[in-house]
C-alpha cells in the first residue's frame, strides 16, 4: 500500500511538473511568426501614445514599441496589427489571446501583477495622475476642488485614485464616470463637470481635443504613481523576456549613443557594450528566440528610446512633455536598463 501511495504521489508530482513546464513552454513567438503579424493591443486613440492618423497609420510612443517588437522578430516594423481596446476590455483581450501583448498606457499595480494572469515587462513611461480645469474656474490647486464634479473613466486606477485623494484630504466631490475616454473628454468639454482627471500625460494629449484648448490648465498636483508599461500573459517566459528586452535594448541604445542615423556606423565600433548590443559580438538574441542582430533591427527601423520619446511626446511633438522622470538614469531620470552581457 505504501509503495502504491508513493508511486501515486510521485506520478502526481511528475504530472504537476509537466503541466507547469507546459504552461511555460515557448509558444507565442512561434504563433506570431506563423501568423506573419504581431497583434498588439493599443489605445483607442490617445495623442502621443497610440492614435491613427487620417490615413489610418498608427503613431505614438506605445505604437513605436509595438513596431520595435515587430522589427526584432520580422526585420519589418510594419508587420503589426493594432487592435484598439477600451480600459474595460484591455486585460481580457490579452488573457484570451486576442492580442499577443498589450501596450496601452496601463498602470503596473500589485493586483494586476498578481491576479490577472499577466506580467508587466517594464515601465516605458513614468506617469502620475493629475487634474485639468477651466481657467475661468479660478482654481490653482487640486486642494481647492472641494464640492467639485469630476469627470473620469470607469474601470481604471484613475477612478480609485480620485476617491483616495478626496477622502485623504477630507474634500467632498461628485464623480461623473464614463465607459470610454472619448465620452469622458466630450463630457468635460461640454461642461458636464468642473474638472477632468487622468494621467498627466493624458491630460496634455486630451487637451488638444477640446474646443478651446487654451482655456484649460493642468493643475500642479500629481496625486499618484502611474508606472505605465507593456504586459504579456504569464504563461510564456520566452515571450515575456523578448518583450522586456526590446524596451531594454532601446534604453541601452540611447545610453550608448546609438541612433537610427548612426547605427550602421556603430556596427564598426570597438566598444564592447555596443558590439554586444548590435550583435557583432556574442549571440545574445538566441536566448529570446531571435537572431543576433535583433537590437540592430530595432534601432535601425524605429530608433532608440529617446528618439521615440522626443518625436511622439517630447519637444518634437505637439505635447512637448519634458523628459523628467523618463530621462535616463545618467541624466537624473528613472529609465535604467540591465546590460546586454
Amino acid at each position: 500500500m505504501k509503495k502504491f501511495l508513493a508511486a501515486a504521489i510521485a506520478g502526481l508530482g511528475l504530472a504537476i511538473t509537466a503541466t507547469a513546464a507546459s504552461a511555460q513552454a515557448p509558444q507565442t513567438l512561434a504563433q506570431v511568426k506563423s501568423r506573419g503579424i504581431l497583434n498588439c493591443g493599443s489605445n483607442t486613440g490617445l495623442a502621443g501614445f497610440g492614435v491613427p492618423d487620417a490615413q489610418g497609420n498608427w503613431q505614438g510612443l506605445d505604437v513605436d514599441f509595438c513596431r520595435a517588437v515587430s522589427s526584432a522578430i520580422f526585420n519589418d516594423p510594419a508587420k503589426v496589427k493594432f487592435i484598439p481596446l477600451s480600459a474595460k476590455d484591455r486585460f481580457t483581450a490579452l488573457q484570451s489571446g486576442e492580442v499577443d501583448l498589450l501596450v496601452r498606457n496601463s498602470t503596473w499595480t500589485m493586483s494586476r501583477d498578481t491576479s490577472l494572469g499577466l506580467l508587466f515587462t517594464g515601465v516605458n513611461y513614468y506617469d502620475g495622475q493629475g487634474f485639468m480645469v477651466r481657467k475661468k474656474l479660478g482654481v490653482t490647486s487640486a486642494l481647492q476642488l472641494s464640492g467639485a464634479s469630476v469627470c473620469t473613466q470607469q474601470g481604471t486606477t484613475t477612478e480609485l485614485n480620485l476617491a483616495d485623494f478626496f477622502r485623504a484630504n477630507n474634500l467632498k466631490y461628485e464623480v461623473v464616470a464614463f465607459a470610454t475616454s472619448d465620452e469622458t473628454v466630450k463630457a468635460y468639454d461640454a461642461g458636464r463637470c468642473d474638472a477632468f482627471t487622468t494621467d498627466a500625460s493624458g491630460l496634455y494629449a486630451e487637451r488638444l481635443k477640446l474646443t478651446a484648448p487654451d482655456d484649460h490648465m493642468v493643475l500642479p498636483e500629481i496625486i499618484s504613481k502611474e508606472p505605465l508599461g507593456p504586459s504579456t500573459r504569464n504563461t510564456d517566459a520566452q515571450w515575456f523576456n523578448l518583450v522586456k528586452w526590446v524596451h531594454f535594448a532601446m534604453l541601452n541604445a540611447e545610453e550608448l549613443g546609438v541612433t537610427k542615423a548612426n547605427v550602421d556606423q556603430m556596427l564598426k565600433s570597438d566598444n564592447p557594450e555596443i558590439k554586444r548590443l548590435l550583435g557583432t559580438e556574442g549571440k545574445f538574441g538566441e536566448s529570446i528566440g531571435l537572431t543576433t542582430d535583433w537590437a540592430y533591427r530595432i534601432v535601425k527601423q524605429v530608433g532608440n528610446y529617446g528618439e521615440s520619446f522626443e518625436k511622439n511626446v517630447g519637444q518634437g511633438s505637439l505635447l512637448k512633455i519634458a523628459r523628467g522622470q523618463n530621462g535616463l538614469w545618467t541624466k537624473g531620470g528613472l529609465q535604467y536598463a540591465p546590460p546586454v552581457r
